[in-house]
């Protein structure tokens, strides 16, 4: 492996995490058509990719949902960003994939900046557009519209929000690879869905994260935590 001017000595360290599914990502959800949604394909593009949360804001401190809102990073947040641009110099990559928000370019700058690579803007990554409740913390409402009960209005609904954010990671994997993407925790859901097939975690702010597609060996997709 061919690191950002560093010698094999200094191989990154990854923590396979141990949520992962025993099925390929065709399986998801319940539905008419277990391999669409809203008229798009279930399915994840099979490529190894690494995917990273922007750093810390302030309305991630307080729990307030941000949605599509430009809220930049704090001070706690751009150290989260340096330290996850040294983090990502000792991994390959080729190409970094980033959300049009200030809070996720400025974390992919950092990471270009000591990685060199370019990055491409994808607009689909941004978060989800939560309309009248941006800027509220997160309470009843916002499991109501998960479960598509109630769709504050001005939003996108759970589920075309869902078949966005799978789009775009989709384009962002078609892109000279391995890609790295640089976005938000509402659009790592569709990974968890259509992927690891679990979306009770939180995503941390600014951690790398591998992804390895199903194989003869690992007929499952696996993830790995980059160690600081």
């Amino acid at each position: 492996m061919t690191l950002h001017g560093q010698s094999k000595a200094f191989a990154p360290s990854f923590t396979e995490d141990i949520i992962h599914t025993n099925y390929h990502n065709s399986l998801c959800l319940n539905s008419s058509n277990p391999h669409t949604i809203l008229g798009i394909s279930r399915l994840l593009i099979e490529k190894e990719f690494y995917f990273v949360r922007h750093g810390q804001t302030n309305w991630n401190l307080d729990r307030r949902a941000q949605g599509q809102t430009d809220i930049p990073l704090n001070d706690a947040g751009r150290r989260e960003a340096h330290r996850a641009a040294l983090a990502a110099a000792r991994i390959n990559f080729s190409t970094i994939c980033s959300s049009p928000l200030s809070r996720a370019i400025e974390t992919a700058e950092k990471i270009r900046d000591v990685t060199g690579c370019n990055i491409e803007i994808i607009d689909d990554l941004s978060e989800c557009c939560w309309g009248e409740r941006e800027g509220q913390v997160k309470a009843d409402w916002f499991e109501k519209w998960k479960q598509g009960i109630e769709t504050p209005r001005g939003a996108e609904t759970y589920d075309a929000f869902l078949a966005r954010a799978l789009g775009a990671i989709n384009k962002a994997l078609a892109k000279r690879e391995p890609v790295l993407i640089v976005a938000h925790g509402g659009i790592y859901w569709a990974v968890q869905i259509y992927a690891i097939r679990n979306i009770e975690q939180t995503l941390p702010n600014a951690t790398i994260i591998k992804h390895t597609p199903p194989s003869e060996q690992h007929p499952w997709w696996r993830t790995f935590k980059l160690s600081p």
